[in-house]
C-alpha cells in the first residue's frame, strides 16, 4: 500500500475520506474536535505540497436529507482546527459538487455533505463512488473508523483512482495495531473489559498465541466466575457461554498464556450511584446483590501484571464507569497504564467505552496511542481484513 508520503500534491486535488462523524450539541456545536485533529496531519500535508484538499466524510445516521445531519455544522470547527478557511458544498455527487471540485485553487479546502444523504453510499454502488470519483486526481483514505465498512466511500471508489494511498492516521493506526499483534517485545499484555465475552470471543481466540498475558474484567468477569462454580448473585452473565468460557481458559493455558480474572467486586444492589455497596469474593457474592466494579484485591493484582508488561491493549472498563461509584477499577487500570507507559511500555487504547473512559479520566494524553475506530480495531483484532484498507492494496 501506498502511503500519502509517497506523492507530491503539487496541482493536484485530493479527495480525501475522512471520519467527521463527531458528537454535537443541541446548538450544533462539535462536542469533541478529536476526529478533525486527527485528520488534519494528511490535509495539511496536501496543502503544504501545493495541492487542494477535497474532504467526504458521514455523519450520524440520516433517514434521507435530514438538516440535523448536514455537514454545514461542522465547518467552522473544522477551520477553526485546521487553521484554513473551509468552503462547504451542498452536495456529495453531481453538478453542484462538480462545479465546486473544479473550482478549487492549491491551498483551498472544500467539504462535501453528508454522504449519507444518499442510501447508495451505506450500499457500496457503483455508479455513486464513481460520481465521487470526478471530485479528485488521489484518493486517500484516512478514516479508519469505518475502514471495516463496504461502502462507496470507503471501498469502492478506490478502484476508480490510479492514484490512491492511505492518510497518516490510517497508517498511524495500522502500525500501532501491529506493533501489539506482531511484537517481538515481550510481555504483551491485553485487557479486555465491557459487558459481554460474547462480543470479545473471535478478539480472545485471535489474539491469544500473540500475548503472554490477558486480563478479562467488566461484566465480562461474571461469567467465567460462574463457570467455575462460583456464585455470582444478580451479576451480569451470559449463561450459554459458560463452557465456551472454560475452552477459552483452557486454550490459554496450552499456549502459555496467563489469564488474570478479578477476585473481588464492589457490589451493590442496585444499579444506582448512590446505592449501599461492599466488597465481596467474585465467587462468592450474595443473593440478591450484583458486581459493577473490579474489587481492591483484583486491582492490586492487575497493577502488577501491567507494571511488568512492555505493549499494552486496553479494550473495555472494568466496572460502570459511567458512575463515579463504580469507576474506582477502570480509574486504577488506566493510572497503572500510563505509568507503565511513563517507563517506557507502548499502550494502545481502543473501542468505544474505553476510549470514552480514557478521555473523561484524562488517559488519553497518557498512552502511547488512542484510536480513532471502535469497530474497525475489533475486527482487526478478530484478525479480519478490512474492506477499506484492501481497497487501497
Amino acid at each position: 500500500m501506498k502511503t500519502i508520503n509517497d506523492f507530491n500534491f503539487k496541482d493536484k486535488r485530493a479527495l480525501i475520506r475522512v471520519d467527521f462523524n463527531v458528537p454535537l450539541t443541541n446548538e450544533f456545536e462539535v462536542a469533541d474536535k478529536s476526529r478533525i485533529e486527527g485528520a488534519k496531519p494528511s490535509i495539511i500535508k496536501v496543502l503544504e505540497d501545493g495541492g487542494s484538499a477535497i474532504l467526504m466524510s458521514h455523519l450520524g445516521r440520516p433517514e434521507g436529507k435530514e438538516e440535523k445531519y448536514s455537514l454545514k455544522h461542522i465547518v467552522n470547527a473544522v477551520s477553526d482546527v485546521l487553521g484554513v478557511k473551509v468552503k462547504f458544498v451542498e452536495d456529495c455527487v453531481g453538478k453542484e459538487a462538480e462545479k465546486a471540485a473544479s473550482e478549487i485553487h492549491p491551498g483551498e479546502i472544500l467539504l462535501l455533505e453528508n454522504l449519507r444523504y444518499y442510501p447508495e453510499e451505506k450500499k457500496g454502488d457503483d455508479e455513486f463512488a464513481e460520481k465521487l470519483s470526478k471530485l479528485g486526481d488521489i484518493y486517500i483514505n484516512d478514516a479508519f473508523g469505518t475502514a471495516h465498512r463496504a461502502h462507496a466511500s470507503t471501498t469502492v471508489v478506490a478502484k476508480y483512482f490510479e492514484d490512491k494511498a492511505m492518510g497518516l492516521l490510517l497508517q498511524k493506526e495500522i502500525e500501532s495495531l501491529d506493533k501489539v499483534l506482531n511484537s517481538t517485545e515481550k510481555p504483551v499484555t491485553a485487557v479486555l473489559g465491557g459487558a459481554k465475552v460474547s462480543s470479545k470471543i473471535t478478539v480472545i481466540e485471535n489474539i491469544l498465541p500473540k500475548v503472554d498475558h490477558l486480563i478479562i474484567g467488566g461484566g465480562m468477569a461474571f461469567t467465567f466466575a460462574k463457570a467455575q462454580g462460583g456464585s455470582i448473585g444478580e451479576s451480569l452473565v451470559e449463561n450459554d457461554l459458560q463452557e465456551l468460557a472454560l475452552d477459552i481458559l483452557i486454550k490459554a493455558e496450552a499456549q502459555n498464556v496467563k489469564v488474570h480474572l478479578p477476585v473481588d467486586s464492589v457490589v451493590t444492589q442496585e444499579f444506582d450511584n448512590d446505592a449501599e455497596t461492599k466488597i465481596e469474593a467474585i465467587n462468592a457474592i450474595s443473593e440478591g446483590w450484583m458486581g459493577l466494579d473490579a474489587g481492591p484485591q483484583s486491582r492490586e493484582i492487575f497493577a502488577k501484571v501491567i507494571a511488568e508488561s512492555k505493549i499494552i491493549l486496553w479494550n473495555g472498563p472494568l466496572g460502570v464507569f459511567e458512575m463515579d461509584t463504580f469507576s474506582k477499577g477502570t480509574i486504577a487500570l488506566g493510572e497503572e497504564i500510563a505509568k507503565a507507559t511513563e517507563q517506557g511500555a507502548f499502550s494502545l487504547v481502543g473501542g468505544g467505552d474505553s476510549v470514552s473512559a480514557a478521555k473523561q479520566f484524562g488517559f488519553d494524553k497518557k498512552v502511547s496511542y488512542v484510536s480513532t475506530g471502535g469497530g474497525a480495531m475489533l475486527e482487526m483484532l478478530e484478525g479480519k481484513s478490512l474492506p477499506g484498507i484492501d481497497a487501497l492494496k
